[in-house]
This record gives structure tokens, C-alpha cells and sequence, in this order.
């Protein structure tokens, strides 16, 4: 009969654990670097100290019984706070990199370009750039802070509006003179940033043209197409055709005059750049300091937008 005021031993807990998860003792063995037998008597002797049976053995595999099923959710989610604990603790250690997880785009044509800025003003933050569209955890994948474009918001998270995005024509200045109307665009190259086109609903030079009068048919969706915001901007630059940008993301290409943009009508996007951490690490000083940082700098970006003629994106 067990004790129940002791608990059993943490290495027998972790072998169940693992064991549950992978509904195999070789599986969990090799995770937890130990031999199938070792582990085959740690779980023997959970058993008996609960005095139940906690696996079925099969010929080559095994599963879980009713108390083995009762025990797998409180201590998977147990090991996973304990993990959790431990990765808070060393995000906390002094001189610990501050890891950024943005888009690629974001991360090449908006972070990077302005890190020098922050690396003058906080030497003693030494940043780490993510750059990938996958969802990360902040805890699994040990993310401190998250720049992700998206039409809602993420309430499990601190979730701080940065850049109320839209997208705008823009080419190189040679490429923008020929462009006097919004039909001058349509005997110009096209081209395509795929990398929102899950966005919905999408952006999409069709949807474009006609906010600004027009009816296009299928001429709207010649050209060339990428699959990376970053790789069409700099096709633009370089004279290949006129994009339909972002606006955070050709904000220093505007500036100095690699691109043009030749007619002032935008539209806001259904998607907007939020900054997300865990919910209360936004007082933490390293994150508090970098979110500072990120409120200053998208500010040029509004003003940016007073030039134009902004109009909300159609339904």
C-alpha cells in the first residue's frame, strides 16, 4: 500500500511521463538517455509504490490503463510547468539574449535595418533575431518576444498594437514616371508578394485597382510572384515592375528614393503588426526596454501615412 503523504520518486515520475507521452519504452529511454530497461524498472516500481498498474504491456507496444490515463494529464502538465519555471529563471540571468521572433520580411526590411539603434542606446541588451513565419512558443522554443502580422490580436499573450499597416504602389523612380494614373499601372510589370495571400480577405492588386476605379480582369494578376515580401521589394528597387507594398516594410526604401511612390492612394489591411510577449513579462526590463524602443520607432511610420490617402480595405 503506498504512502500517500510521500510522494514517488521524481526519476520514476519522469519515466512514466515520458513513457505516456510516446506510448513506448524504447522512445522514452532513448529522450531520457537511459536503457529500456532502466527505465522498464523505474515505471515497475512507480507501480508499486501507487500499488495499481499504469501500462498494458503488448507484444511491441504498450498502453495506458484507466490509472495510468487518471495520472498522465496532471503530471504532463506538471513537467511542462517545471520546464516552464526553469527557462523563466535563465531569461532572467544578467546578460541573457533578448530573442526576437519577427516575420522574414519584417525582420530584413524593418528590425535589422534599425538595430544599430538600439545596440547604441542599450549595450547591455544583446539581441537575437528569429526570423520565421512558424508560430513559436515563448517557452518551448525559449522566444522572449514575438512581431507578428495578423488580422486579430492574441489574448493569451500580452498583446500591444505597433503598426496599423496598409499597402501602397511603389517603383523605382525610373519605372514610377511612367505612372500618371491608376491605369498607367496596368502596362507596367506587376509584381506579387504571395506571402500574404492567406490574409482574408486578400491583397491582391485586383482589389487594388478597383478601390481606385477600375475594373480589371485578368491583367491584374500577370507578373512576376513571390513568395517573400523582402524578395519582391528588392525586385522593385532594382526596376523589374512596380509593387504593391507594405508600408513598414519600404519605409527606408521611401526614404532614400529607391523606390517612389507615384500615386498617394493606400489601404489599410486587414492584417496589422502586433508586438506579443507572455502576459506579464512586459515589465521585465529587458522586454520593457525593447517594446520602448519599438513604440518610438514605428511612430514614423503613422506620420508617413498622414501623406497619403489612406481608405479602408474593402470587404
Amino acid at each position: 500500500m503506498s504512502d500517500s503523504s510521500r510522494l514517488p520518486p521524481l526519476t520514476a515520475l519522469r519515466a512514466f511521463e515520458a513513457a505516456s507521452r510516446h506510448l513506448s519504452f524504447a522512445k522514452a529511454a532513448q529522450e531520457l538517455f537511459v536503457t529500456p530497461a532502466a527505465l522498464s524498472f523505474q515505471i515497475k516500481s512507480l507501480e508499486e509504490h501507487l500499488g495499481v498498474t499504469l501500462f498494458r504491456r503488448l507484444n511491441r507496444a504498450v498502453e495506458l490503463t484507466e490509472p495510468g490515463r487518471a495520472l498522465q494529464p496532471g503530471l504532463a502538465a506538471a513537467f511542462r510547468e517545471m520546464h516552464e519555471a526553469v527557462r523563466a529563471v535563465e531569461r532572467m540571468k544578467e546578460g541573457a539574449p533578448l530573442t526576437v521572433t519577427a516575420g522574414p520580411a519584417f525582420t530584413a526590411k524593418w528590425l535589422a535595418p534599425r538595430f544599430f539603434r538600439f545596440a547604441e542606446a542599450h549595450p547591455e541588451i544583446e539581441l537575437r533575431f528569429v526570423a520565421s513565419l512558424k508560430i513559436m512558443d515563448f517557452d518551448r522554443d525559449g522566444i522572449d518576444v514575438a512581431v507578428r502580422y495578423t488580422p486579430r490580436p492574441d489574448d493569451t499573450a500580452y498583446c500591444e498594437l505597433m503598426i496599423d499597416e496598409w499597402v501602397i504602389p511603389a517603383a523605382a523612380p525610373a519605372v514610377a514616371e511612367r505612372i500618371a494614373t491608376p491605369a498607367d499601372i496596368l502596362h507596367e510589370t506587376l509584381l506579387h508578394d504571395d506571402s500574404i495571400n492567406h490574409l482574408r480577405p486578400a491583397m491582391t492588386w485586383a482589389v487594388w485597382l478597383r478601390a481606385a476605379g477600375l475594373a480589371p480582369g485578368a491583367e491584374a494578376e500577370r507578373g512576376s510572384r513571390f513568395s517573400s515580401a523582402d524578395h519582391a521589394i528588392d525586385a522593385a528597387v532594382e526596376g523589374a515592375g512596380v509593387i504593391l507594398a507594405r508600408a513598414s516594410l519600404i519605409e527606408r526604401d521611401l526614404a532614400a528614393g529607391r523606390l517612389v511612390t507615384p500615386l498617394p492612394m493606400g489601404l489599410m489591411t486587414p492584417g496589422k503588426y502586433y508586438f506579443l510577449c507572455r502576459k506579464g513579462a512586459e515589465a521585465e526590463p529587458r522586454i520593457e526596454t525593447f517594446l520602448d524602443w519599438m513604440r518610438e520607432e514605428v511612430a514614423s511610420i503613422a506620420a508617413m501615412g498622414t501623406r497619403f490617402d489612406l481608405r479602408p480595405f474593402p470587404d
